[in-house]
């Protein structure tokens, strides 16, 4: 696969569709490679082919690793909360798995860290970038953060969608992936139903039919948690 040596690792390829979207709009796509474990597994690594939560912890052991030898320079991750109750771990303890996984390679949590979270390193090397689907705060998930962003014209159609989701008698979803099912149906009643999540987001001359508010404070941190993760020197 394209090497590049400032990475973004995601949980699975419809948030890895989304984000190389947004990297693109940010005009990161040239230096930013976003990527899910899958990608960086080896021929031979049956366990890395996995994308998953779990398989990012995998896979950032391994980046981190190689930042000594310049194989890469900025590294960021983005997961998802889950939910506790769900057997999920949730906000709190992924934050605790995160910090224990990067304490070894000289990494401590930026307490005054504006944009998202962020852990500095005391070696001098780039920040390093974690966000906790949906907003570094709450259990949830991607979809959630979505939901949160949803423009104003788009309202009255996704509480629709969600008045028709909460109405089925015997849904096969659990609970906690409702708000997957809700986007998905919000995608699946557009002018062009199938695509994925990346088409919340447009590029180029078609960035004023984005689906969600580009102005909204939780979207624009996001926006800026990248950008300063992926500066071109550490602070």
């Amino acid at each position: 696969m394209e090497h590049s040596s400032k990475i973004l690792l995601v949980e699975g390829d419809t948030d890895k569709s989304l984000f190389e979207k947004i990297c693109k709009n940010l005009s990161l796509d040239a230096s930013v490679l976003v990527a899910v474990p899958k990608d960086l597994a080896e021929p031979d690594d049956l366990d890395g082919k996995k994308n998953s939560k779990q398989g990012v912890f995998q896979r950032l052991e391994l980046l981190l690793r190689q930042l000594n030898d310049g194989t890469y320079t900025h590294i960021a991750i983005v997961v998802d909360a889950d939910y506790s109750q769900c057997n999920g771990l949730g906000f709190q303890r992924t934050i605790d798995k995160v910090s224990e996984i990067v304490r070894p390679y000289a990494f401590e949590l930026d307490e005054n860290s504006v944009y998202g979270i962020c852990y500095k390193n005391t070696e001098g090397l780039a920040d390093f970038g974690l966000w906790i689907m949906p907003d570094n705060q709450n259990e949830g998930m991607l979809e959630d953060w979505i939901k949160s962003c949803v423009k104003e014209s788009e309202q009255e159609l996704f509480q629709q969608v969600v008045a028709v989701v909460e109405k089925i008698p015997e849904p096969k979803f659990s609970e906690h992936s409702k708000s997957k099912a809700e986007v998905a149906t919000w995608l699946a009643w557009q002018k062009k139903p199938g695509h994925g999540l990346y088409h919340v987001i447009k590029d180029g001359f078609l960035q004023k039919e984005h689906l969600l508010k580009v102005d909204h404070p939780l979207f624009k941190e996001l926006e800026q948690w990248l950008i300063k993760v992926f500066a071109d020197l550490p602070e």
